[in-house]
């Protein structure tokens, strides 16, 4: 514990804040109560990602998807309370009130600047790795509901996604260039208000579909490849790592943040499960990687895709702003820069464009990125303050996760790579 005590002491007084996914839309002023700190906990988790559990499952099979699913859960929940254990020790070193107040903090009093760097590379990949799947999920919907007849005839230009993309492009660089998103802020609710409505139009499509015919090869386990590609698609599902801190510092009750957080993790992992089985069994083998695809055309399914496309339109600056926030820190001095805002919004997209299919993307970001800010980094940032006084145990624990997040990371990136590029997709 001694170096983590000695950086601490050094600069606990200028200890730079940082803001974490969707800190500043989530999080008031006053203190949250128990309710309140659930509901918060769940809109930063729950996002666009369990659109693609269906087909995750198709993939891996249904009790191998539930499985890792549970898995993930416990694991994520588990590096949460490391953070928040690790915080509350690093608390008790500093005179007054506590400085640490997000994952970038807590890397920088951890192991100075390498850890912030660490927590800063990580949060920029996974951010932008989000916002990609929204440019994907947006324009393979659009794609669905009005198909061009056809592209320009030039890369990334050829296809319906591809010029449903580029339509968000010139918008979106108008959003991010906005330098305070309050005003956009209660439109991250709204998006997962409608996200919840939508999924429980698709769970009541998919119990019909289910009723009037069982759809054929279901599949209960799949093969090593399709588990290291579901357990991408989980990690991508659970995170929010970056939450933790912020939200327990905005706790009433803090003793009881460990009860509400894994409530929380428990009633998402049912409703992820429980969405992930229905979709599969409704549509076996045809489930499409955005299980919306699979449903008819009709008006309440096309309200239901728009409402989604429109609300990750605008949650999509949102998402993107800790990345802008990390550029903007460390190449403007935490000045505005417009067309460094620009320069990360063009990277996006066009890595969108390059990706075909929704899921496969999500277990590449939830392998490369979310292994090491879920398991990897609240490990190794707790056994470095608690080395000196734990027992053995909880050495092997600690340092049991680091390995098993730095083998399934690199493993899963490997496979999701695979996935993504053997099967000859094209854009």
């Amino acid at each position: 514990m001694a170096f983590g005590e000695a950086v601490v002491g050094e600069s606990s007084t200028l200890l730079p804040k940082e803001e974490e996914e969707d800190e500043t839309p989530l999080l008031e002023n006053t203190k949250s109560c128990l309710p309140k700190t659930f509901a918060n906990f769940f809109i930063a988790i729950v996002g666009a990602g369990v659109l693609g559990l269906p087909y995750t499952f198709m993939k891996t099979g249904w009790i191998t998807g539930i499985c890792t699913l549970l898995a993930v859960a416990l694991l994520t929940y588990h590096g949460m309370m490391l953070l928040i254990h690790t915080r509350r020790r690093l608390d008790l070193t500093l005179i007054g009130d506590s400085t640490i107040s997000s994952f970038g903090d807590l890397g920088f009093a951890v192991c100075g600047p390498v850890g912030r760097f660490a927590v800063d590379v990580m949060i920029v990949l996974s951010q932008s790795g989000f916002c990609v799947g929204y440019l994907i999920f947006i324009g393979n919907t659009l794609s669905h509901l009005a198909s061009l007849s056809k592209g320009f005839g030039i890369p990334l230009f050829s296809s319906a996604k591809s010029l449903y993309i580029w339509g968000c492009f010139p918008f979106q660089l108008g959003l991010t260039s906005i330098p305070s998103l309050t005003l956009l802020a209660p439109l991250s609710i709204f998006a997962d208000i409608a996200q919840i409505g939508a999924m429980g139009v698709v769970m009541v499509e998919d119990v019909q579909t289910f009723m009037n015919q069982f759809p054929p090869g279901i599949e209960a386990f799949g093969t090593i490849s399709t588990f290291y590609y579901g357990l991408g698609v989980a990690l991508y599902s659970f995170e929010g790592v970056g939450m933790a801190i912020p939200l327990e510092t905005e706790m009433k009750d803090k003793s009881k943040y460990g009860k509400v957080l894994a409530l929380a993790m428990f009633f998402i992992a049912l409703m992820y499960g429980t969405f992930g089985v229905m979709g599969y069994f409704a549509y076996g083998s045809s489930t499409k990687d955005i299980v919306l695809s699979n449903m008819e055309k009709g008006l309440l399914s096309t309200s239901v895709k728009l409402g989604l496309c429109i609300n990750l339109f605008f949650t999509f600056p949102l998402m993107l702003n800790p990345a802008f926030e990390v550029f903007e820190r460390r190449f403007s001095t935490g000045n505005y820069c417009v067309w460094m805002r620009w320069v990360l919004v063009l990277a996006v997209t066009m890595v969108a464009l390059l990706v075909p299919n929704f899921a496969d993307f999500m277990s590449l970001v939830g392998s490369s990125t979310c292994c090491a800010l879920g398991f990897i980094l609240p490990a190794l940032f707790h056994y470095q303050v608690f080395k000196g006084d734990m027992d053995k145990k909880g050495a092997f624990m600690d340092l049991g996760l680091i390995v098993l997040g730095v083998f399934f990371g690199v493993t899963g990136t490997c496979y999701s790579l695979i996935e993504m590029f053997s099967q000859g997709k094209h854009v």
